[in-house]
Parts: C-alpha cells; sequence; structure tokens
C-alpha cells in the first residue's frame, strides 16, 4: 500500500500543518503517484474540509480522487461510520484513521498522544469496530499506546496499520521525508530516520557550487566558448537561456527564424535556443570566432538574428 498523505503540505509544500491543502492540490500528487505505481495499492488522503460537510459532499469529492487521480481508495480521519458506509456503498475502499488525527490538530491542542486513560481507549476500540463493521477495509493507528493499538488489532477483523502506535498493529506505515530526513518540521518521537538525504542532497550543491566557481564544470557541446558578459564570466555551449524582463517582451520583440523556432521552448519568461553558437554582450569577447563581414559563418550569422530578436536592454542574464 502506498498512501498519497496529507502531510505533503508540510513536507512538500511547506505549510505548518495539514490543513491548507487543497482537493486539487491532493488530485495532483496522487496522479503522480499512480502513473510511476505497477502493483501496490494507492491511497489517497482526502484533505481537509473535502468530507467534513454532508455525507453526499464526501462521497462526490472521493468520486474525484478514483476517477480523475486513479486512486484505489480513499483515508479519511475520525469516527465517521454513516460516510463510510456510504462510501463502500458507492463501490469506493476506505481505510479508516483514528488516535492522533492530524486534521484535529486544533481540537486537540496540538500533537499530543491519544487514547491514553482507559475510557479513550475503550471508546477507540468501539470506533474502530464500528468502522471496520461499516466497510472500512483497514484502519490506520496513529499516536496511541502500543497497549491500546494492541487491542484494538486483536478485537478488528481487519488490518490495522501503525504510526507511532506500537509493533503489534498488523503493519506499519511512515511518512517518507521523515524516513529519510527531508522534512520541514521538527520529527515526531515515534520516527526513526532510516538515511540523511538532506545531507546528501546539501553535499551535491555544495560540490556543483564549487565547480562552478573554479570553473570546472563539464559541457556536453564540442565547442566550448567564454564570454565576459554584464559584469561576469560565463560558458556558453549547448542551451542558452536568455531570460527576459516580462512576457510583453517576449511577445513584442521575438521575430527569429521560424525556421530556427521550437514552439516547446517559448515560454513566457523566457526561451531555450537549442544550437551552438556565439553571442556578445557589451564589450564582450569571444575566444572563438570565425568568419568574417564579406564571408560571414553560419555561426555569426545566427549570432546576428539573435540579438536583433533579444534587444540587450531586455536580456537580464545568461546561463546554462
Amino acid at each position: 500500500m502506498i498512501l498519497v498523505g496529507d502531510s505533503l503540505a508540510m513536507v512538500v509544500m511547506g505549510h505548518d500543518n495539514t490543513l491548507a491543502i487543497t482537493v486539487d492540490e491532493m488530485l495532483h500528487h496522487t496522479r503522480a503517484v499512480r502513473r510511476a505505481v505497477r502493483r501496490a495499492l494507492v491511497v489517497a488522503d482526502m484533505p481537509f474540509g473535502s468530507y467534513h460537510g454532508t455525507v453526499a459532499e464526501g462521497v462526490a469529492n472521493a468520486v474525484r480522487f478514483v476517477k480523475e487521480a486513479g486512486a484505489e481508495a480513499v483515508k479519511i480521519e475520525g469516527p465517521r461510520v454513516e460516510l463510510v458506509a456510504a462510501l463502500t456503498d458507492a463501490e469506493i475502499p476506505v481505510v479508516a484513521h483514528l488516535g492522533l488525527t492530524p486534521q484535529s490538530v486544533h481540537r486537540m491542542g496540538g500533537y499530543r498522544v491519544q487514547a491514553r486513560t482507559a475510557e479513550t481507549a475503550m471508546r477507540l476500540k468501539a470506533d474502530a469496530v464500528a468502522l471496520a463493521e461499516a466497510g472500512a477495509g483497514a484502519v490506520v493507528l496513529e499516536g496511541i499506546p502500543r497497549e491500546a493499538a494492541a487491542a484494538i488489532t486483536a478485537e478488528l477483523t481487519v488490518p490495522t496499520i501503525g504510526i507511532g502506535a506500537g509493533p503489534e498493529c498488523d503493519g506499519q506505515i511512515l511518512v517518507f521525508h521523515d524516513l529519510v530526513n527531508l522534512s520541514f518540521s521538527p520529527q515526531a518521537k515515534f520516527v526513526r530516520r532510516y538515511a540523511d538525504a538532506a545531507a546528501m542532497f546539501r553535499g551535491a550543491i555544495e560540490r556543483y557550487r564549487e565547480d562552478v566557481e573554479h570553473r570546472t564544470t563539464r559541457t556536453w557541446g564540442t565547442r566550448a566558448i567564454r564570454e565576459r558578459s554584464l559584469g561576469q564570466t560565463v560558458l556558453i555551449t549547448g542551451v542558452l537561456f536568455i531570460s527576459l524582463s516580462s512576457s510583453e517582451a517576449v511577445q513584442e520583440h521575438f521575430h527569429a527564424d521560424p525556421k530556427e523556432q521550437n514552439s516547446n521552448n517559448h515560454e513566457c519568461c523566457g526561451f531555450a535556443i537549442r544550437r551552438r553558437f556565439t553571442i556578445r554582450f557589451g564589450q564582450g569577447h569571444s575566444e572563438e570566432h570565425k568568419g568574417n563581414a564579406e564571408n560571414p559563418s553560419p555561426d555569426s550569422l545566427h549570432e546576428r538574428r539573435v540579438r536583433r530578436s533579444f534587444p540587450e536592454k531586455f536580456i537580464h542574464a545568461v546561463a546554462i
């Protein structure tokens, strides 16, 4: 099972909690996961507000996850027995979620362990049984004592999936970004880190920066031309990206040869020219330039077309 969780609001989008993410954003991420998965069951979290109104509204939003995103099941938080029954009648598999439910963070007063007393543990077990009887195919138990999770697991005929609920659950789940240290916020106490991807990425970016500073980056073209432009030395080869000041600049000043245009590369903020050429800015000079005024080289002709197409006042930066 792969759960596309609303925790991506925090670990991917940088929000403080899971409440801000929308249905459309969850659909977007679920589609991306669906395209990559071949065998695992894809479960989509229904975000806050998508099932907190009427049962009909909840079913309609769940249908979108199945039809538009390819989810094979949806997950909802809380003891919503009527909604689980309605989703089951609509042929939509449901995973229930009890215990520490992140969408209830304000009501709980923070991310706190739940079912800490005998009374609340018994109530939680009754909710789990009711959800299973209503049609839930599995129950996620989060942030509860292992004794409570063990008692619920023993009572249910459907699997329990634990996250911070002890090893007695039938299965375990963990946020991928927590597992490899790619989270923005402090991790929960029960999270065990299995790798440090943040340190790996940081080291790779630092080494790349050093290569750029020492001009030891590799080029994939057969020619490398050093230009001094805008007060900086840049290496031009292969794909040159010219940043324009606005979309109006693109519309008004883009007049390159249509045969050399690639519409797939034309965007409102710039244009990628997919060929090798030299280009000069200001008083810069090229270390490699062939041809003369009477017999210009193809590259110099292309250079003139580029400079005619992109007036210098609109050129802000050159990057490879």
